[in-house]
């Protein structure tokens, strides 16, 4: 079995938690997830299984989209409701129209500080490891991009939104600064991920599901194969001959293609080579497909 299955994680599990669950249900020896969510978020969580998780780094999830809900009144360690309160304030002065005002500012390209309650490492230790020990350390802001935020609904204190961010968007930390810039505190009381790439909950099954469709062999309902995962790649199709190459790690020659595909490919392309639809590697090219004799493409990953 190879490819990746959409979690709708529920509440309270780790997304290690998640992937152990899968693999023991599908029996796979080799699943992973393809980005964290917290133990208090719900939704979508792709998993890779088998070959899929050959295809983790060269998945577009650029673009997450997430509804979450803030509380304004306190700041906790944490960012949401699972910390301890280290800050309070009143908001009673506030009026809807004020927070909806500041909470719809935080979107563009903004900068932002990682929490320490967070899976970043620092010296090979993940960063929540030295919080629960009371320590803090140095972080460097990072870059990051809300493309959308639109307030779904008002009820202070309570503020529910949906965003649109780019990938390495701390929500709850967004959540923390828009406290902060309203006078007085803020976290997050839910989160929910909608999106991530193009996994979204439309795809998404429960673990208890899943357990369902694995016991009644309807598992290809939900399976999304290497291939599509990385439909967003530029697709090229492979002789007979050509996928044994490439399987075996050499790099392929025109002649390694179906009718001359590829011709005419810039440098700097990531390619999916391609063996009756299913994927046979990963691929950049290295000059212009095919502007001479020699290989023009460099194999990044071989699928068995």
């Amino acid at each position: 079995m190879d490819g990746f299955i959409v979690i709708d994680k529920p509440v309270g599990l780790t997304s290690h938690d998640v992937v152990s669950r899968v693999r023991r249900i599908l029996r796979q020896k080799k699943a992973g997830h393809t980005g964290t969510l917290d133990p208090f978020a719900t939704g979508v969580l792709p998993v890779a299984v088998g070959e899929g998780t050959k295809a983790i780094p060269y998945l577009d999830e650029s673009t997450k989209v997430y509804r979450a809900t803030l509380i304004l009144g306190a700041a906790t360690d944490t960012q949401d409701h699972t910390g301890q309160v280290v800050h309070a304030g009143d908001w009673r002065h506030l009026g809807p129209q004020t927070v909806c005002d500041v909470v719809s500012s935080f979107t563009g390209k903004l900068s932002q500080l990682p929490p320490m309650f967070s899976a970043l490492k620092r010296d090979g230790v993940p960063l929540y490891k030295l919080a629960r020990t009371g320590r803090e350390v140095e972080r460097e802001p990072r870059e990051i991009e809300v493309f959308s935020l639109v307030i779904d609904a008002v009820d202070l204190p309570l503020v529910t939104f949906t965003l649109s961010c780019s990938r390495g968007t701390y929500v709850r930390t967004l959540a923390h600064d828009m406290g902060e810039r309203l006078g007085c505190g803020a976290h997050l009381t839910a989160l929910r991920r909608l999106s991530s790439g193009l996994f979204n909950l439309d795809r998404a099954v429960s673990l208890e599901r899943l357990k369902e469709l694995a016991e009644t062999g309807s598992l290809a309902d939900v399976l999304m194969s290497p291939s599509d995962a990385l439909g967003h790649l530029y697709a090229l199709p492979l002789t007979a001959q050509g996928a044994e190459r490439v399987r075996r790690g050499m790099a392929p020659c025109r002649e390694d293609f179906e009718h001359g595909a590829g011709a005419g490919i810039p440098a700097g392309i990531r390619l999916r080579l391609l063996r009756d639809g299913i994927i046979v590697a990963v691929a950049d090219s290295l000059a212009g497909l095919w502007s001479s004799d020699t290989k023009n493409l460099r194999l990044l990953r071989v699928f068995n």
